[in-house]
């Protein structure tokens, strides 16, 4: 059960600023807030809910934090209505990337994403142009240090996991895209805990930039979208050079 790293693929490789932390537990709590809106605050009947507390707290958002802003969304009548949109498009020399947002304001999101696609090189496409490179699934990261590889593997398949995988620095668990929540929850009552653990759109095949300007261009595309508050998450089929 073993092969090819998409977490290498996909990974951020730098520390994240303490603003760059605020602005990640802001994006969590927009995601909690509109499933809760959706569909009820008790996670055990809401498995959306259940899927973005595992993402919070993979990110290291406080329980006091998630069970506030349940309690705030669960007893709100008003307030934004947000929507669940995916853009496509391509990077500097035709690398795939998938973003996923939640919007009050479709044309402000489409816009912003239109001009950084522009400014560096690439182009937003339409829905279908880039999916075709990537699979639905669910990801739980758990770091490798001082964790036995078959005592994991054991625990990950008991939980319900359909896949792992193991690089030498993380241990990669994956799960059919409905049900990393249930499965992350058994790991973690297992004593087990997440560098990451999400549904993920992930890359079926891979590509590399040669040439320095493109990887530039490449990194400040990934870095304008994740400033931007609208987008939750970005899948891409770069694989940077180490």
């Amino acid at each position: 059960m073993s092969g090819h790293s998409k977490w290498s693929t996909i990974k951020r490789k730098k520390e994240k600023t303490d603003q760059q932390r605020a602005k990640v537990f802001t994006k969590i709590g927009r995601e909690i807030a509109m499933v809760v809106k959706a569909g009820g605050p008790d996670p055990s009947s809401n498995a959306k809910l259940r899927d973005a507390i595992t993402k919070a707290k993979a990110n290291n958002v406080p329980n006091d934090n998630i069970e506030r802003i349940i309690k705030k969304a669960a007893g709100e009548t008003g307030g934004s209505n947000y929507e669940e949109i995916v853009y496509e498009g391509y990077g500097p020399n035709g690398i795939a990337v998938v973003v996923e947002t939640l919007t009050d304001n479709r044309n402000r999101t489409a816009g912003d994403l239109r001009h950084y696609f522009d400014k560096c090189g690439g182009n937003l496409g339409q829905n279908g142009s880039v999916m075709f490179m990537f699979e639905r699934k669910g990801q739980i990261v758990i770091e490798a240090e001082g964790l036995d590889e078959d005592t994991v593997m054991e625990a990950a398949l008991e939980a319900g996991a359909d896949d792992f995988n193991f690089d030498g620095d993380v241990f990669e668990i994956y799960t059919d895209a409905n049900e990393v929540g249930k499965v992350a929850a058994e790991l973690e009552a297992k004593g087990y805990s997440f560098l990451s653990a999400e549904a993920a759109y992930l890359p079926t095949t891979t590509s590399e930039l040669s040439d320095e300007e493109s990887v530039t261009k490449m990194e400040k595309l990934i870095d304008m979208l994740e400033e931007n508050d609208d987008v939750q998450n970005i899948w891409h089929n770069w694989e940077a050079k180490e």
